[in-house]
């Protein structure tokens, strides 16, 4: 579905549960309701896209 390709940046709220990539290529599993983090690899601000292919 189209919200997988959907971008999201650090602070805004986690739309469901699931796996999620940033710029940098690390993987987290976020929850519902929790807001997106900065990048784990540079601490910046980041966009993140849904990621549940394995």
């Amino acid at each position: 579905m189209e919200e997988n390709f959907r971008e999201y940046r650090t602070g805004q709220g986690v739309p469901e549960k699931g796996q999620y990539i940033c710029q940098s290529g690390k993987r987290a599993i976020l929850n519902k309701d929790e807001d997106f983090p900065a990048c784990p690899v540079t601490g910046d601000e980041t966009t993140w896209k849904r990621h549940d292919h394995e």
